[in-house]
């Protein structure tokens, strides 16, 4: 009988162990989510969501890989990204879904996460940019009053990590909680957008521009790369709209944005910078390129078809450029710079229209005075 006791009272040693080490790596989890949630909450952008999500995640829920689907039906958060410069097209595990048919066809009305075994026929579409396949996965929908916003997809090579007799409350609490982020950081893009865009053009307005191109300085001085500027300006305009009212000019504007639009990356920047003239950040493109971008821009103003009322109407441009080659150090601001980027587009501008018109003059490159280094400085004091 002692011997059946000590038995007894070892299996429940062992149970108790065993019960207290699950307790402690769940409560160890739960500080782990609770981190992730408030620092998920704190974000103040879809591209830094978006981030933590793929892969700030990883670490917090010991996962081997993750994905976010997000239903993107009118390009407005591939903008919204483009903005942030966010290379999204090219981020493994994220993929912009141009309607809701593949969720509509695997959740239905149902919207119950699916967790189990790696089903090929089921979650490839949820983890095309993964060569290595998980061996379980949770695939979670997302969704807000109703709406599809996309699918969170957790995937582990352990083959018992999810299964299908599991609870399912911990991925739906942690997809409505990626579900009500999601939300808020779309309307506050979305609001951000409209104010940084001028109505009338659709480009980015003047304040954008201003904000803009601290951020592309910087990121050029980090990593080296010129920035270029092209300023535009319409000729004659204002002869426009004295014929054709301001309706007229109106049009002029909206016609020419959307043609120079059309020369540029994704993730340049073009911004209205007032009354007809525009202004162009190229990011990574150097003097020789932006003199190529402005003729080519130049060219397709020259030959765009504009219809006013009956009238066909052409109009051209002026176009003066500079380029900034940022120094390993520099000694001038930020804001020094971009002024000065500015003001010698607009100088070249300048002697664009004094020189007849429709051409392109190059203002040249900026090179900040590189700073003295401490040993200089101490051999000249």
């Amino acid at each position: 009988m002692e011997e059946d006791l000590s038995i007894e009272l070892s299996v429940l040693e062992s149970h108790l162990e065993s019960m207290l080490g699950r307790a402690k790596k769940n409560s160890l989890t739960l500080q782990r989510f609770q981190a992730f949630e408030i620092r998920l909450h704190n974000l103040d952008s879809l591209a830094g969501m978006i981030e933590h999500i793929l892969e700030d995640a990883k670490q917090a829920f010991d996962l081997d890989v993750i994905s976010l689907c997000l239903i993107d039906e009118k390009a407005d958060i591939a903008k919204f990204l483009d903005d942030d410069a966010y290379a999204h097209a090219s981020r493994d595990g994220l993929m912009l879904l141009q309607n809701k048919d593949l969720l509509q066809a695997i959740f239905g009305h149902n919207c119950r996460p699916f967790l189990g075994l790696y089903d090929k026929s089921f979650c490839a579409g949820f983890f095309a940019h993964n060569q290595t396949k998980p061996a379980s996965v949770a695939v979670t929908p997302l969704t807000r009053r109703g709406r599809f916003l996309g699918a969170l997809n957790l995937g582990s090579y352990q083959a018992d990590r999810f299964d299908d007799k599991m609870a399912t409350d911990f991925v739906e609490h942690l997809g409505s909680v990626v579900s009500i982020c999601l939300e808020n950081n779309f309307n506050f893009e979305e609001m951000r957008r409209i104010s940084y865009i001028d109505t009338l053009t659709g480009v980015n307005n003047r304040r954008f521009l201003e904000q803009r191109i601290s951020e592309e300085l910087d990121r050029c001085q980090r990593n080296g790369d010129p920035l270029s500027c092209l300023f535009f300006d319409i000729d004659f305009f204002k002869s426009v709209n004295d014929k054709y009212g301001h309706q007229g000019g109106d049009i002029v504007l909206a016609n020419v944005a959307g043609a120079i639009k059309t020369q540029l990356r994704n993730n340049d920047v073009l911004a209205r910078y007032g009354g007809e003239e525009f202004v162009a950040l190229l990011s990574g493109i150097n003097e020789s390129q932006s003199l190529d971008i402005a003729e080519r821009i130049r060219k397709t103003i020259q030959e765009l078809p504009i219809q006013i009322n009956d009238s066909a109407v052409s109009v051209t441009i002026s176009i003066g450029s500079s380029t900034y080659a940022p120094a390993a150090l520099s000694s001038a601001e930020g804001s020094e710079i971009a002024a000065q980027l500015l003001e010698v587009a607009d100088t070249a501008l300048y002697k664009a229209k004094h020189n007849g018109r429709n051409c392109v003059v190059n203002g040249g490159v900026i090179r900040p005075n590189p700073k003295l280094t401490v040993l200089q400085k101490t051999a000249s004091g």
